[in-house]
């Protein structure tokens, strides 16, 4: 579970690097998930993420954090699929219309916690 973790979190910093130096394209990536398959393939993979999370926490440098932050994404998951396609839409273009610096501030962010993650998750 530890590199399933390791992966995703990974994955999280490819996506905040993009999002920092291609904020257009972090866009079109979001925008993929605007239909319903697009929200139980988030969902999913967020389900994974937390499950990840929770049975490496015992390994990891922080483990009650690395848990509760598990346990945190993995309902989100189970939640992410009831959204729905309209309430997405308007998210993303709320996000859209905040400009470049508003996404790529929001991309350093991921990349910093995709960041933390991989760090806690291998020590």
């Amino acid at each position: 579970m530890t590199l399933i973790a390791l992966v995703i979190s990974l994955f999280i910093v490819a996506t905040g690097l993009i999002g920092i130096f291609l904020p257009a394209k972090l866009l079109e990536f979001a925008r993929l998930f605007e239909n319903q398959t697009g929200l139980w393939v988030a969902g999913v993979f967020r389900v994974v993420f937390g499950a990840s999370l929770f049975f490496s926490a015992p390994t990891s440098h922080s483990p009650q954090i690395i848990r509760t932050l598990g346990v945190i994404i993995f309902v989100a998951g189970f939640i992410t699929p009831f959204i729905g396609t309209k309430r997405v839409h308007k998210i993303i273009n709320w996000w859209e219309a905040r400009g470049s610096v508003f996404v790529r501030l929001w991309a350093g962010t991921a990349l910093t916690i995709g960041l933390l993650l991989a760090s806690a998750v291998v020590t």
